[in-house]
C-alpha cells in the first residue's frame, strides 16, 4: 500500500509552499510555540525540539519542564522562556492544570512529549490539559505510549493532533505486534489516523504520513544516519514550528519530514552517513527552507 502513497518529492512542495511571514512581521506574528516535556533523566532533550521549532521559523518559543532542568535550560537557550514545573519523585513533571493553562491560551501550538521518559507521568500531564486545548497540538516520545486512554478527546480537538512515533510507539498505539506493523506499514499509519482522528507521521527508512480523510504520503529520502537519539525530537519541533508560523496541521507534518530528511541527507554527506548528532541537523533546516522556495 505504501506504493500507493503520493511521494514526498519536489512536485509536492512546490504546488504546497509554506506560508512567508511579511518583512513588518514580529515575533508574536511569526507564531508561539509552548513546549512541555523533558525531566531530570533527559534534561537536554527538550532544547532539541524547541531550537527546531526556532529554525523553521517559529518567533517565540515558551518550555515547560521539570524544576530541575529548568535553569540549565534557560542558560544554555537565551531565546527562549523557561518555567519550571513541578516534579515528582522520578523528576518527571507532575502539574496541576491551572500551573499550565494560562501559558497554552497564549500559544499558537502546543508540543507535549519530548524528553520525558515516564509514559504513565505524560499520560497524566496530558490527561490534565487536553479537554482545554485550543491551539493545534503535537504530540511525542512517552506521551504515545498510553495515547489510547484519551483517543475520545483527540477527536474532539479544533483540528487534528500531529502523532509522530517511531516502531516502538506504534505498537503501543495500536496493540499490534512490530511484525504485523512493518507488514503493512501505511495500514498502520492509516488505522493510528482513524482511532485518534489524527494526522500520524511513522518515522523509518520510508517514513508514511496519513491524514483524516485516507490521504497518505511517503518519503524515503533521509537515511540510516537519522536513527540516532534526539532526531524524534527534531522532528517534532519541526512541525511545532511550522504549524506556529501559518501552515495547516498536514502541510507542516509533510514538510517536516521532508526538511527532517533532506537535513539527514546533507549531515550524511557533510560528516558521514553514521555518526552525525541530532543537534547537528538544526542548522540545515533554514538554509533547506531557503532553497527550496528558491
Amino acid at each position: 500500500m505504501v506504493e500507493s502513497a503520493v511521494p514526498l518529492d519536489s512536485n509536492w512542495l512546490r504546488a504546497n509552499p509554506l506560508p512567508v511571514p511579511e518583512n513588518d512581521t514580529d515575533k508574536n506574528g511569526r507564531g508561539r510555540v509552548l513546549a512541555i516535556g523533558g525531566g531530570r533523566l533527559v534534561p537536554g532533550g527538550i532544547m532539541l525540539t524547541v531550537e527546531a521549532a526556532l529554525r523553521a521559523g517559529a518567533g517565540k518559543i515558551q518550555v515547560a519542564t521539570a524544576a530541575s532542568a529548568s535553569l540549565a535550560i534557560g542558560v544554555a537557550m537565551p531565546e527562549i522562556a523557561v518555567l519550571g514545573l513541578p516534579e515528582n519523585a522520578d523528576g518527571e513533571i507532575d502539574l496541576e492544570n491551572e500551573e499550565i493553562q494560562p501559558l497554552i491560551s497564549r500559544s499558537d501550538c502546543l508540543v507535549v512529549g519530548p524528553a520525558m521518559s515516564d509514559p504513565i507521568a505524560a499520560s497524566v500531564l496530558l490527561g490534565r490539559m487536553i479537554e482545554q486545548v485550543n491551539v493545534q497540538l503535537v504530540l511525542d516520545a512517552a506521551v504515545l505510549i498510553n495515547l489510547k486512554d484519551h483517543a475520545s478527546q483527540l477527536k474532539l480537538l479544533p483540528t487534528p493532533a500531529v502523532l509522530t512515533p517511531h516502531i516502538g510507539e506504534m505498537t503501543a498505539l495500536l496493540n499490534w505486534s512490530s511484525e504485523a506493523i512493518e507488514t503493512d506499514r501505511a495500514k498502520a499509519a492509516l488505522e493510528v489516523t482513524h482511532r485518534y482522528g489524527a494526522i500520524c507521521a511513522f518515522k523509518g527508512a520510508t517514513t508514511v504520513v496519513s491524514a483524516p480523510g485516507g490521504a497518505l504520503f511517503n518519503y524515503a529520502g533521509g537515511g540510516v544516519g537519522l536513527a540516532t537519539a534526539g532526531s524524534g525530537d527534531v522532528l517534532a519541533g519541526i512541525v511545532a514550528g511550522l504549524c506556529a508560523r501559518g501552515a495547516d496541521p498536514l502541510q507542516a507534518t509533510l514538510w517536516a519530514v521532508w526538511l527532517h530528511g533532506e537535513a539527514g541527507r546533507r549531515c550524511a554527506e557533510q560528516i558521514g552517513p553514521l555518526g552525525f548528532l541530532a543537534r547537528e541537523l538544526l542548522a540545515q533546516i533554514p538554509k533547506l527552507m531557503v532553497a527550496r522556495a528558491a
